[in-house]
């Protein structure tokens, strides 16, 4: 009757679901796809590993502290519930814009769900 099992642990985030070193970020940047909406923008490449993994940048211009903990909160609980629409392996930086600060989880979970639709029709992998 436990939650053990291959479909638990695919709700799981863990380290390895991230993004968390400067130069992977930079590298991102360098030579990543970008797609965008009026809330997000996301850099995206093929990934390196067998698993799509997310990195999330908060600009201090967006919001205060907490304003942008949960942006970042709300990206990664989105991403964790929702990385199996996305097909393939993809490395993706979401970077919160100015208006995203005024979003509930909601909308935030609709303007996220636009982004990873994009992504999973891109033709770059």
């Amino acid at each position: 009757m436990g939650c053990r099992g291959k479909h638990f642990l695919r709700f799981f985030f863990t380290k390895t679901d991230r993004i968390l070193k400067r130069s992977e970020f930079l590298q991102l940047a360098k030579f990543g796809k970008k797609t965008q909406n009026q809330h997000f923008v996301a850099i995206f490449s093929p990934g390196r590993f067998k698993r799509t993994r997310l990195g999330v940048t908060v600009a201090r211009r967006v919001g205060n502290a907490t304003i942008r903990n949960r942006i970042k909160r709300f990206n990664r609980e989105n991403f964790r519930l929702n990385r199996h629409i996305i097909t393939g392996y993809w490395d993706i930086n979401i970077i919160a814009k100015k208006k995203a600060a005024d979003l509930s989880s909601k909308q935030t979970f609709l303007s996220l769900q636009n982004i990873y639709n994009r992504i999973s029709r891109s033709r770059v992998h």
